[in-house]
């Protein structure tokens, strides 16, 4: 997985699965444009994620979270509920902001 923080007013972190980034998913009128200068940072493990995740979340931060892997560490880091995924073109993914 691979996250990437973006500083801004707020911290924008995007996190997704290293084999999504770079690749285009479409379903109807929406789209996951999965470019890699937004999502390719620092390639890290699941228990990395978690912690990265964990301080993050006490910062004020905005989450764009990208792939199964991704997703279910979220899910593991308390950060999301899967009530909140949706998919396109069958990939999952969620926007929160903390």
């Amino acid at each position: 997985m691979h996250v990437k923080i973006h500083k801004s007013y707020r911290n924008v972190v995007a996190i997704c699965d290293s084999d999504l980034i770079g690749k285009y998913f479409s379903e109807g009128k929406r789209q996951l444009d999965l470019r890699e200068g937004f999502y390719k940072g620092e390639e890290v493990s699941l228990a990395d994620l978690i912690n990265l995740i964990e301080k993050q979340a006490l910062e004020d931060a905005t989450f764009n979270i990208v792939g199964k892997e991704s997703i279910n560490a979220s899910i593991k880091a308390g950060l999301i509920t899967p009530s909140v995924v949706d998919k396109i073109a069958g990939i999952p993914f969620a926007l929160t902001l903390i």
